[in-house]
């Protein structure tokens, strides 16, 4: 998000990027102003809960324990995020300056749905920046159909070409997705009910977004629906290198020309 923050700054437009005292990312840059709030975790506490069991995503494990091991890790995020967020909420102070400022827009990552139910809070349009929603939230907050036969669920490693035996596993997968969604997920809605002094659902939290710019594109993912407001910007994430020089380019066509001769001999 930082690249899209600062084409913004470029463009003329203010930003306000809004984080805890205790983070990991978030540093102070001169293309926005920078707000932040107490939060009750130490850095050493963060650190940890967020980024101390990312390495379980590569053990080579069956899916129940892999399963079992995320759900662990899951809910310990889970609650630094939510306890973040009640923060946040809950800070009359910068509450009312946010309030107070008017803005156009509020841009978040709705896999954290506090700033979702912020935006909701102050009636301020969302756009939502991201690679995905577990738990088919990304559709249902879109309204999009998702059809199982041939869109591959997370953790599955199906392909869009499945045999009937997969497209049953890809549908029992999301039942136990729900699970880790159920904990995940919930308290928002309820931060935002009570915010809001009536019955709010997460599936109203995440339909109120103006616009949704999906982090990824066709090249990478497999086909599926799409709805107008969903927009893909795949590779706007990835870091700009510089030009190959015209010794290292005339070099490398060189060589893709003497492959190709290769290749054309072989065949003759």
């Amino acid at each position: 998000m930082r690249e899209a923050v600062r084409e913004l700054h470029a463009r003329g437009h203010q930003a306000v990027v809004v984080a805890p005292e205790v983070n990991v990312r978030v540093k102070a840059e001169d293309f926005f102003i920078k707000k932040t709030y107490a939060i009750p975790y130490t850095q050493d506490d963060f650190n940890y809960f967020l980024m101390g069991r990312f390495n379980l995503f590569f053990e080579r494990v069956n899916f129940l324990t892999l399963f079992w091991k995320t759900a662990e890790a899951t809910k310990n995020a889970s609650v630094v995020f939510a306890r973040s967020c009640e923060a946040l909420l809950h800070n009359k102070d910068l509450i009312r300056d946010l309030n107070a400022s008017s803005f156009d827009v509020v841009l978040t990552d709705p896999v954290y749905p506090c700033g979702a139910v912020l935006a909701k809070y102050l009636s301020i349009p969302a756009v939502f920046f991201l690679r995905f929603l577990p738990c088919d939230l990304d559709t249902e907050g879109t309204a999009c159909p998702n059809p199982f036969s041939y869109v591959p669920t997370l953790l599955t490693s199906n392909s869009d070409h499945m045999t009937f035996f997969q497209r049953v596993k890809n549908m029992l997968y999301p039942l136990a997705l729900k699970y880790l969604c159920h904990f995940s997920f919930t308290p928002y809605a309820h931060m935002a009910s009570e915010l809001l002094q009536r019955d709010v659902s997460l599936g109203e939290i995440f339909g109120s977004a103006s616009v949704w710019l999906f982090r990824g594109d066709f090249v990478m993912d497999y086909p599926r629906p799409i709805m107008p407001n969903m927009v893909f910007i795949g590779g706007i994430n990835c870091a700009n290198r510089k030009p190959l020089s015209q010794v290292c380019t005339a070099a490398f066509i060189q060589s893709v020309f003497q492959v190709e001769h290769i290749i054309f001999n072989e065949r003759n």
